[in-house]
């Protein structure tokens, strides 16, 4: 998840626009384009994916005296509302930030705090490019043993979208997942609670599409 927000700034310019609420919603245009296809049992390559849940901490924690802050209101804050994703130190974090493709819509979780859930929603402007954290020994995300010519660690650019209409819960996501598990679902297999502890995660489109349903409906 994002470090600081001293790190935050990108360099790069997002030319596109804001994403259309409807488009996130799916209409049938959208809901073709956004199939995953599947894995075979032929095919060694991973699934690919073009949704995302990514965790963030909107709270102050210091460490080496630097504050971790970096919520959503942060990334709406920076210049062009765009921000590069950088200090993740997990292979499979990094991996799935790998696959991750220009224009693909991604939720901002807050992380580490008092109530986490999915705050808003952002855009990948930029794909996964070096992480020049790895590099900088007075950061704290510094990797000794990664090298110039062989970097470690990715990072891709973000840009914020908007906020959900309302904040969406981890203890209500919990209680579909349940429900689900138990009768069947889109969130039976959600990322939540089978990887829990990675800061960024993959979505089926089924799953994304569902959890952007819950902005208009009562909490559970």
């Amino acid at each position: 998840m994002p470090p600081k927000t001293r790190s935050r700034v990108s360099k790069r310019t997002a030319d596109s626009g804001k994403v259309n609420e409807d488009e996130m919603v799916g209409g049938k245009k959208k809901a073709a384009a956004s199939v995953e296809p599947l894995k075979t049992k032929e095919s060694s390559e991973p699934p690919q994916y073009c949704r995302w849940l990514m965790k963030s901490e909107p709270e102050s924690r210091f460490e080496k005296e630097i504050d971790l802050k970096f919520g959503i209101e942060e990334l709406k804050a920076l210049p062009d509302q765009t921000g590069c994703w950088d200090g993740v130190r997990n292979y499979q974090a990094r991996n799935f930030m790998r696959q991750m493709k220009d224009g693909q819509l991604a939720f901002f979780y807050h992380s580490n705090c008092k109530e986490p859930g999915i705050a808003g929603i952002m855009k990948i402007v930029k794909e996964a490019y070096v992480d020049h954290t790895q590099f900088d020994k007075k950061d704290i995300h510094f990797d000794a043993n990664s090298k110039a010519d062989n970097p470690k660690w990715s990072m891709v650019d973000v840009q914020y979208q908007r906020m959900v209409k309302r904040y969406i819960p981890l203890s209500e996501l919990k209680k579909y997942h349940l429900q689900h598990r138990a009768k069947g679902g889109p969130l039976k297999d959600v990322g939540l609670f089978t990887r829990a502890r990675l800061s960024v995660q993959p979505l089926t489109t089924e799953e994304f599409e569902f959890i952007l349903t819950l902005e208009d409906k009562e909490p559970l």
